[in-house]
């Protein structure tokens, strides 16, 4: 029977009124991953020093778009502990990096895919495009090597603007194409929205630039490579967002072995967001220096080398138009995307825009519906997956645009909305471009979050803060996002002699909390305390299976597994307790660590009965949720702002959000994920921002550079959640990793757009509204 508000309700009002559960699902229970991080005792990939190791580094290429030749490799090699030198003739015989997006276009063509050498082969594409491999005793002899080869450039024209990629003389990226266009996809009916468009009262229209973003994760990406001659097995050391996926990319793709030759371990992660789902050329380079060697080869990256060479974020240009009618009602919606696609076609970045703008028309009841989007090559790295990957962009499109069109019918952003909202009678709801809203109550967590936020009392704080000679604005945006896409993820979880018990399970954590996730419910099953639980992520060898961490599948998915799989072990231990305390097996509990009589002191402890049984499949149990459809989170942001006119400063001061998640499993893990993606987004929309020049030269390559908000950029968060449980996921999770990044974006900037246009009569401000462009646009208005 399908859950309801008022359902969700009745349970928290119950939890109110008890004591909250020690663990299970609900509970806050703190991370037990926090002391390790938090006292330097984590594990990275650089922390690992396998004896005897070389160290290698990566020459990169200095210009955006030439041809090259290579000279004084022999001198090179001559140096003092130089162990080995790669470039693309040494390792002609492998596979490129792949992109697995080369989807069907509108013509019903499949995307033609460029060669994407490990190595370039005579000609680079963009700044940081790898030309060489060099391998030494140490990583300071292995740069003197790399700065000794000399490198001769015969350069080539450059394009690096996403809106001028498709210009008639534009200079061409892969010039045999004739084109800088990768791809073409188009959704929705284009003859319908035509008609409906030819009738509306009126058309509003907004024109946005979604700025490219590198992810600036903590720990930047390093790589162990080993060989074991004798099973001729390599094992990657690397932190990724999933082994197997990593291990099937390194080994079919690229290497061209057996996938069972590929061992894939990965230790802590330092944070991931998409980037580090992806193959990058020096994972096949360690292995294949490793096997040449004899020896282990470590390559630790730089800062330097994640800008200019671990996959962008976002880069989009995009053009909507919305049909009204005199009710300012919207009946239909056209979007004209141009994506960035960068030099190359990375792992899975045409599914990118294409999949995120099939979530344009957000939590609206929009009866019409097309859409064109267009990939472009351009001489700059290579864009994919970044938090959200394209539900951001389709979440600040229609945000943007739906606030424009309160503003011009007068109706003001919080009636517009209202009016457009999907309906609560048509709940569930398919959109007309597909996707299947099973749940939500879109105008209930609008109206908690209008309250929070004391909505009403606006317009005095805008006086007081006019007093004080601040232009304060209040923005708005109600996102729904889709997550937690159709599959499964396999959990394994045995009891060992010692009471204890450890799960496998081929998700990833890069910080999230899945430990103290996954442990809290086995420990609430099992009657263990949380420490007796271990979680065994990372390793190709020792987990059989796995779907990895992206697109916030890994506790919809994988605790569903693991509930699962967590019953069927504890009916397992309660017939095998049921022989020793002649007991029925109804007549049972876990607790405390046994299986004891319930109401009796008789009792066996697991380590007892697992240590003394003879079946020792009876201390095994898996589970598999198979999930069908997509989830999809959805909610209410509301941000306050402040602008120093003088300065061109953005204060944040108030952030209201209640989101709809569901089923809260840990709520404390909840907020973390809900604030980071929130900080993210506010980076966004007031701070960073990637430059390349005219030549192609990244001015934006280091943290001198490059802004990334720090702690006093940040507001204090007032977060709820108002949650209505999934029908598609078996627990009623919808999963939170990305919703924070997906909701705020288009908040801040709504804010900064309000209070321009009260002073200033500005109506339109691209990313990022940084001091300097905000007083630059004031001034000249």
């Amino acid at each position: 029977m399908r859950l309801t508000l008022l359902t969700v309700i009745v349970k928290v009002s119950h939890m109110l009124s008890s004591p909250p559960p020690k663990f299970g699902i609900g509970a806050p229970v703190r991370r037990r991953e926090d002391p390790a991080f938090i006292t330097g005792t984590g594990r990275y990939t650089d922390d690992i020093a396998p004896e005897g190791a070389f160290h290698a580094v990566v020459l990169r290429s200095q210009m955006a778009h030439a041809k090259f030749t290579i000279e004084g490799l022999d001198d090179a090699r001559a140096l003092p502990g130089v162990k080995l030198i790669l470039t693309h003739a040494d390792i002609a015989h492998l596979g490129g990096l792949p992109c697995h997006a080369a989807m069907k276009q509108s013509d019903g063509t499949r995307i033609k895919v460029p060669p994407h050498p490990v190595l370039a082969d005579g000609v680079v594409r963009h700044v940081g495009d790898p030309i060489a491999f060099v391998v030494a005793d140490t990583a300071i002899a292995a740069r003197d090597a790399a700065e000794a080869i000399m490198v001769d450039y015969e350069g080539l024209d450059v394009v690096v603007d996403t809106a001028a990629a498709l210009s008639p003389d534009a200079p061409l990226v892969w010039p045999d194409k004739g084109t800088n266009l990768a791809f073409e996809y188009h959704g929705g009916d284009e003859a319908d929205a035509d008609r409906v468009f030819a009738k509306a009262d009126r058309v509003v229209s907004i024109s946005i630039i979604n700025q490219r973003l590198v992810s600036n994760y903590m720990e930047p990406r390093s790589a162990i490579g080993q060989y074991d001659p004798e099973t001729t097995r390599y094992t990657l050391t690397t932190g990724t967002q999933g082994g197997h996926e990593m291990r099937h990319v390194v080994a079919k793709d690229i290497m061209k072995i057996d996938e069972k030759r590929l061992r894939v371990v990965t230790p802590d992660v330092g944070g991931g967001f998409g980037t580090k789902n992806f193959c990058y050329s020096e994972y096949p380079l360690v292995l294949i220096a490793a096997e040449k060697l004899g020896a282990p080869v470590k390559w630790t990256g730089e800062r330097f080398d994640h800008f200019v060479i671990d996959s962008h974020g976002r880069d989009n240009v995009t053009t909507a138009e919305a049909a009204i009618d005199a009710n300012g009602k919207i009946l239909a919606l056209k979007v004209d995307l141009v994506a960035a696609m960068g030099a190359y076609l990375h792992q899975f970045g045409p599914y990118i825009p294409q999949g995120g703008i099939l979530m344009a028309t957000g939590l609206y009841d929009i009866p019409s519906f097309f859409v064109r989007v267009r990939g472009v090559y351009t001489n700059t790295t290579a864009t994919d997956a970044y938090r959200g990957a394209g539900r951001p962009e389709a979440a600040y499109l229609i945000e943007r645009l739906i606030d424009k069109i309160g503003r011009e019918t007068g109706l003001g952003q919080v009636e517009v909305r209202r009016r457009n909202f999907i309906p609560q009678e048509k709940m569930p709801y398919t959109t007309v471009s597909g996707q299947f809203y099973d749940s939500g109550e879109f105008e209930g967590h609008l109206a908690e979050a209008l309250k929070q936020s004391d909505f009403e009392g606006f317009a005095a704080r805008r006086e007081a803060a006019k007093a004080k000679g601040l232009l304060r604005g209040i923005g708005l945006s109600t996102y729904v996002e889709i997550c937690a896409f159709p599959g499964s993820e396999e959990a394994n979880i045995t009891v060992n002699d010692d009471g204890s018990a450890t799960l496998f399970i081929g998700t990833q954590s890069n910080g999230q909390g899945h430990a103290t996730a996954y442990g809290q419910v086995i420990a609430e099953y099992l009657g263990l305390d949380l420490e007796k639980v271990e979680t065994v992520q990372g390793d190709t060898d020792r987990v059989r299976t796995g779907g990895g961490t992206g697109g916030s599948r890994s506790i919809p998915l994988g605790l569903a597994s693991v509930d699962i799989a967590s019953k069927v072990l504890v009916k397992q231990l309660k017939e095998l307790a049921a022989d020793k305390l002649e007991s029925a097996v109804e007549d049972l509990e876990l607790a405390e660590g046994q299986v004891r009589v319930v109401g009796t002191d008789r009792a066996v402890s697991l380590s007892e009965l697992a240590s003394g049984t003879a079946d020792k499949d009876k201390l095994k149990a898996s589970g598999k949720f198979q999930q069908d459809g997509a989830t999809y989170p959805n909610g209410t942001h509301v941000c306050e702002i402040e602008i120093d006119p003088d300065t061109g400063v953005t204060k944040i001061v108030n952030y209201t959000i209640v989101d709809d998640f569901g089923v809260t499993v840990n709520p404390m893990l909840l907020e973390g994920q809900v604030h980071g993606g929130v900080a993210q987004s506010i980076g966004q929309a007031l701070l960073e921002g990637t430059a390349y020049d005219e030549s192609g030269q990244l001015l934006t390559a280091s943290f001198l550079d490059y802004t990334m908000p720090r702690a006093d950029d940040l507001p204090s968060f007032h977060f709820a959640t108002r949650n209505v449980p999934s029908t598609t996921n078996m627990l009623g999770i919808k999963g939170a990793g990305e919703a924070g990044t997906i909701g705020a974006t288009p908040a801040v900037m709504n804010a900064v757009v309000d209070a321009l246009d009260a002073v200033r009569g500005i109506r339109h401000f691209d990313m990022p509204a940084t001091p300097a462009r905000l007083w630059h646009a004031l001034n000249e208005a």
